[in-house]
């Protein structure tokens, strides 16, 4: 995400366990360019459908072969799209026309080899900015603006020192974009989760697009924290380390669907989303793959919590995208308008690529996810991100019990 000439410009942080204090890190996926339309969702989804479908059918075959149930086949039909064209790369043409928005849209086929490691490292930061006024306009109920908090280096290797976290990497009209995620814990499939959290302006445009295409988890991107020289020729075990996760089946809000912006907007405070992904490859779920982390919906005021910390993988200068940062402060509250809920605050110094990285706090002995990056300032002093409250976790169940068991 990229922020403007004023105090408010759209980020992403992730988080991992931090030894000294408990807190489980989230690697999160730099960000770039994160929101979805529905033409593109209805294309994708149909897509994605046709091709899980087919992963389904080709592994029940056991012949290794992508096949297309009846119904999926129809789903594709009824939005116009030719699964093998599409493959081909028809995904690219984003007519505004067939840029697919609604939330029962989504589509995302499976193209295998699509995101080779090079391809990961092209994709861009996203730009999320938000004006001086956008950030003045609650300053009633806003916390003074913290001060700046160098983001550290995550030790390495990532899968050891920290959460489950990951990059989410996927097509915008613009190019290859970047953003972070968490795998959280689905509970109603315990030890099976395929659940993946991230912003909602990473998987869908706003008010004035669609879905995006071809989004893919990878989690403990670059586990070693190879440097880019060290990663010219680097094999996709390097990068990725336990595979690529397509996410068959995507939610975001309907305040981000149909508020959100480039600015962030009225969605920044409902900027969040689900994916439930399937390996490229393999059979097992993605939290027996890396473990998962719970989600806490109660929203807890930012008075009530002493630390929170930001996992993610910064990608604007001086950052690459390569490696995993993290920062902990205090949070504070900071309000875009008086009929908006409040967003979460922290002193962080992460730029554009840190987006939809999870921010978590440890209560009870326990660390839970909480919040994650959507927006920040141009001069990357500090990030907000959306309390999850009811809102989210409708959004969560939904997910879980309509796509959790496939």
């Amino acid at each position: 995400m990229r922020s403007t000439p004023t105090p408010a410009t759209p980020r992403r942080g992730r988080r991992s366990v931090l030894a000294a204090t408990g807190l489980v890190a989230a690697l999160a996926l730099s960000a770039t360019a994160c929101s979805g339309s529905t033409a593109d969702s209805a294309s994708d989804q149909a897509e994605a459908a046709a091709s899980q479908a087919a992963d389904a059918a080709s592994d029940a075959a056991g012949d290794g072969k992508i096949q297309i149930p009846a119904e999926l086949a129809d789903k594709l039909q009824e939005h116009g799209i030719d699964l093998d064209k599409w493959k081909e790369g028809a995904w690219k043409n984003w007519d505004k026309d067939k840029w697919l928005s609604e939330a029962k849209d989504f589509v995302n086929p499976v193209i295998e080899g699509l995101w080779k490691p090079d391809r990961m490292q092209s994709a861009k930061e996203a730009n999320k900015t938000v004006t001086t006024q956008d950030a003045s306009a609650g300053q009633g109920v806003s916390d003074p603006e913290p001060a700046p908090v160098q983001a550290a280096a995550e030790k390495t290797p990532y899968h050891q020192n920290a959460a489950p976290v990951g990059k989410v990497f996927f097509d915008t009209p613009d190019g290859p974009a970047v953003c972070s995620g968490t795998v959280v814990k689905d509970v109603n499939h315990p030890g099976k989760s395929n659940l993946v959290w991230t912003a909602g302006h990473c998987v869908h445009a706003g008010k004035s697009g669609g879905w995006y295409r071809n989004l893919v988890f990878v989690p403990a991107y670059n586990d070693l924290g190879k440097s880019e020289a060290q990663l010219r020729n680097a094999t996709a075990t390097e990068i990725a380390p336990y595979g690529n996760w397509w996410a068959d089946w995507a939610s975001t809000s309907n305040e981000w669907i149909q508020g959100g912006s480039e600015t962030g907007g009225a969605g920044a405070a409902y900027d969040y989303a689900v994916l439930h992904v399937k390996p490229e490859a393999g059979a097992k779920s993605l939290e027996e793959t890396t473990g998962a982390l719970d989600v806490d919906f109660s929203a807890p005021s930012a008075s009530a919590v002493a630390t929170m910390g930001a996992w993610g993988y910064p990608a604007a200068p001086p950052y690459n995208g390569l490696r995993m940062f993290k920062c902990l402060d205090r949070p504070g509250r900071l309000s875009l308008s008086p009929a908006l809920p409040t967003m979460y605050r922290i002193g962080c110094t992460m730029t554009g690529g840190s987006s939809g990285g999870g921010w978590f706090r440890v209560a009870n002995g326990k660390t839970t996810l909480v919040s994650n990056t959507s927006i920040g300032p141009q001069d990357n002093t500090w990030l907000a991100g959306p309390q999850l409250g009811a809102s989210a976790e409708s959004v969560y169940q939904h997910m879980s019990k309509t796509y959790g068991g496939r």
